[in-house]
């Protein structure tokens, strides 16, 4: 059983930092490209960043310049550090992967998974 879970999240104030942190965990072949998201009440989960296995990463025109994602394939995470926060940055930030397993035919399968979500709030 694969999981994802995110821990870092909290409350800071504009102008401030905060980091996220995604481990990936349970019986698996192999992590893929990873990404970041956020959901603030009332809208669509918009994609934050991508990273790649080989670590490229691309960003939202919303937080490019201020997020910064990476990732370490030994610990089977990725983070997320979020600076110069606004408070429209209030959101729950979820964790997201394409990550194989091995399926019940033994046969490699990719799948997406999510995390649980972490809540962020910047205030003014």
């Amino acid at each position: 059983q694969v999981r994802l879970v995110e821990s870092g999240g909290g409350s800071a104030q504009a102008g401030g930092s905060l980091s996220l942190t995604c481990v990936v965990s349970g019986s698996f072949v192999n992590i893929g490209h990873m990404f970041w998201y956020r959901q603030a009440p009332g809208m669509e989960r918009e994609l934050l960043s991508t990273i790649t296995r080989g670590g490229s990463t691309s960003y939202s025109g919303s937080v490019k310049g201020r997020f910064f994602v990476s990732r370490d394939n030994a610990k089977k995470s990725v983070y997320l550090r979020m600076n110069s926060l606004k408070p429209e940055d209030t959101a729950v930030y979820y964790c997201n992967a394409d990550i194989t397993v091995m399926d019940q035919w033994s046969r490699p399968s990719e799948d997406n998974y999510w995390g649980q979500g972490t809540q962020v709030i910047v205030s003014s």
